[in-house]
């Protein structure tokens, strides 16, 4: 292999269990986005859009589905033989096999492929975040500055920068402290989770630190030594669509700010695409009876009812009758005929019977996990199935291949219930 310039290392492991089912059988970055992409769609399409063409894909928790997604990297140009794409799974080394313990442990694990890359610079991405990013402007201006390491970083309300990593800055930008989620922040720079390191140094700082901390985090540990040590860290500020969709109600927010007339991230300008595997699709079809309005739908999908402010993935089937308001339905899910489904989030390969009702009733959080489900959405897991004329109220949670004798006498799930059958979910 040619000697790269940079290396993209993207963190890709996390479980993101705060988005409660639909993180159950895949980790948080394959979730489907904006109908026919996932999430970790956007990290790599900003790579390639940046002129990276060697990325490291370090996965971890549910690593299936993404390894199926990514394949040998054919949508994003990174099928080649001079770099391209590689999955980097935890694996044995001597006698034992070791997990990832954090951000920066990760990265150490794989020295040895970062070393045989032999970069002069390594960009660490989270495969988490959905925005759009130039990595080279970044990396230009870590090289004007000497840096030893760059971290991208976002003004937030001031009010909000207890929620962040914040970046406490000099005015020329040199960083001086940071603070993970201060109760009173010095400053409004958040952390974007982005980092350029001159690979000589990090190499230093990564066998460094693992001595001491078995689960090395970058912001815990890897940052925090640099600064101890005088070494020069510079903030790169930007500006800009960038969001963490790491709960259900921000997950969903986002998907439905897709739909706005002019939305303030685009899925579809011609200098900045957005790559994704769709394989071969049919087009759209819409029945004479069928409505739709200010809605995203993908390739392949078959609407004969009515579908208002929501976001259909591939191979989405809407009978007729039925009505989606202000819900995300992801692919291969069929909803029979007059159905009501508001506010919902319904997974992959579900199938939802006729005369079923759902999002109905209070907004009272989910009995087991209130923390999750409080915002009035309901989930449906992946390859679920509903009955028909089922009522199904807000904040709820149905996984697994359900019936009449899951629900109550009259066929109801109140709100804030779940019905989880794990074992009988096919995966």
């Amino acid at each position: 292999m040619r000697k790269k310039e940079i290396l993209a290392m993207l963190l890709a492991g996390g479980q993101g269990s705060r988005l409660g089912v639909l993180t159950e059988t895949k980790a948080k970055p394959a979730v489907s986005f904006g109908g026919k992409y996932r999430i970790i769609d956007f990290t790599l399409s900003n790579c390639v859009n940046s002129g990276i063409d060697t990325v490291g894909v370090l996965t971890q928790y549910q690593p299936l589905l993404l390894n199926q997604h990514i394949g040998i990297g054919i949508p994003w140009d990174l099928d080649r033989r001079n770099g391209g794409v590689t999955v980097l799974s935890p694996h044995v080394k001597g006698e034992s096999g070791e997990w990832y313990m954090g951000t920066a442990n990760a990265i150490f694990h794989n020295i040895s492929y970062i070393d045989n890359v032999d970069p002069e610079y390594i960009i660490v991405l989270s495969g988490d975040h959905i925005y759009k990013m130039d990595y080279s402007d970044m990396l230009a201006s870590h090289k004007a500055k000497r840096a030893d390491a760059t971290i991208a970083v976002l003004e937030v309300p001031l009010v909000e920068a207890s929620r962040f990593g914040i970046m406490n800055c000099h005015e020329d930008g040199r960083i001086y402290e940071f603070e993970e989620k201060p109760p009173e922040p010095k400053s409004n720079l958040a952390s974007m989770g982005i980092y350029i390191f001159s690979w000589g140094i990090l190499r230093e700082m990564l066998i460094k630190d693992h001595g001491i901390h078995e689960d090395s985090d970058f912001g815990k540990h890897i940052i925090p030594l640099m600064i101890s040590q005088g070494r020069p860290l510079y903030a790169y500020r930007t500006c800009g669509y960038w969001k963490d969709v790491g709960t259900i109600e921000s997950y969903w927010q986002a998907n439905m700010e897709l739909v706005r007339a002019v939305p303030d991230f685009n899925l579809y300008e011609d200098y900045w695409q957005i790559y994704t595997d769709t394989g071969n699709q049919a087009p759209i079809f819409t029945g004479p009876n069928a409505e739709t309005r200010t809605s995203l739908l993908s390739e392949g999908c078959e609407v004969y009812g009515t579908v208002i402010n929501s976001v259909l993935g591939p191979d989405v089937y809407v009978g007729e009758g039925t009505i989606i308001k202000d819900s995300i339905i992801m692919s291969h899910t069929h909803v029979g005929q007059n159905c009501e489904i508001t506010r919902c989030v319904i997974d992959e390969h579900v199938h939802i019977s006729e005369n079923v009702k759902m999002g109905t009733g209070e907004n009272v959080p989910n009995e087991d996990k209130p923390k999750v489900y409080d915002c009035g959405i309901t989930v449906v897991g992946v390859n679920s199935v509903i009955p028909p004329n089922v009522n199904i109220g807000k904040n709820c949670v149905v996984y697994g291949k359900t019936c009449y004798r899951h629900y109550n006498d009259d066929n109801c799930l109140p709100s804030g219930k779940t019905i989880h059958l794990e074992s009988e979910v096919s995966l």
